[in-house]
């Protein structure tokens, strides 16, 4: 960030951390394969491959983000945890006139992979390195929060925090919306591959299949599910909560 003074978006949104991000040990541990080392994201970060993981539903999900803003997307909206693919960029596309973006991840080589992919970086859209348990931001900053295949990835007790976090920066009347895997049906023909896959590079997403993504949310009265649609044989999910005015 720049150190000049900051608008009054800076100040309703992030500030400086005064601490420098650390990467998670578990992160740097598990997935150093797959997001932290630059030739992983210059290898993974591919449209084939990231379809060939989901098992040819990439394109779906993201389009089920997007029916959410079928009008576009107004005011402020947070991504938590950059995204391999189009994703961001489909958003920046979606900005409405006065609508902004920002795009935080906890590593700096993915917020720089996204900001290649997009028209107005540091513009419309702000890419901020910040842990996602730890959003440097008051609460009710955001109109519309999402998290796009990130919960899996994130042992119990981080889920449960940034989980936490982006329903504390929501505003009243806000949305969160969460992409992610679901227990798909007994009859799955992919069940067993996907387990597999689980276990050999996922080690935390078999928890999407002994919970339900609300048994990992805080305790917010006000914060209520409006939908909840499920895809592929019940294989991946998509939730949506509203924070009551």
């Amino acid at each position: 960030m720049n150190s000049s003074e900051p608008t009054k978006r800076d100040v309703v949104a992030f500030g400086e951390s005064p601490v420098p991000v650390e990467t998670p040990g578990y992160l740097h541990k598990i997935y150093w394969w797959a997001y932290e080392h630059p030739l992983a994201v210059r290898f993974w970060d591919h449209g084939f491959l990231i379809n060939f993981i989901l098992l040819g539903n990439y394109d779906r999900l993201v389009n089920a983000v997007l029916d959410e803003f079928s009008d576009g997307l107004d005011g402020d909206t947070l991504q938590i945890s950059c995204a391999y693919g189009k994703l961001t960029p489909r958003l920046e596309s979606r900005l409405n006139e006065g609508g902004r973006l920002d795009v935080i991840d906890v590593l700096k080589v993915q917020l720089e992979n996204v900001r290649r992919k997009l028209k107005w970086p540091g513009e419309r859209v702000r890419l901020i390195q910040c842990d996602a348990t730890r959003l440097n931001c008051p609460d009710a900053s955001y109109d519309q929060v999402l998290m796009f295949f990130l919960p899996h990835e994130l042992p119990g007790d981080k889920r449960r925090q940034a989980l936490s976090e982006a329903v504390r920066v929501v505003k009243p009347g806000g949305k969160v919306i969460l992409v992610e895997f679901h227990r798909p049906k007994w009859w799955h023909p992919l069940r067993l591959w996907q387990r597999l896959v689980f276990l050999l590079f996922e080690p935390f997403a078999t928890d999407m299949w002994r919970h339900d993504l609300t048994y990992y949310l805080p305790e917010y009265p006000e914060c209520l599910v409006e939908r909840h649609e499920t895809y592929f044989g019940d294989l991946y999910q998509k939730l949506v909560l509203v924070r009551k005015k």
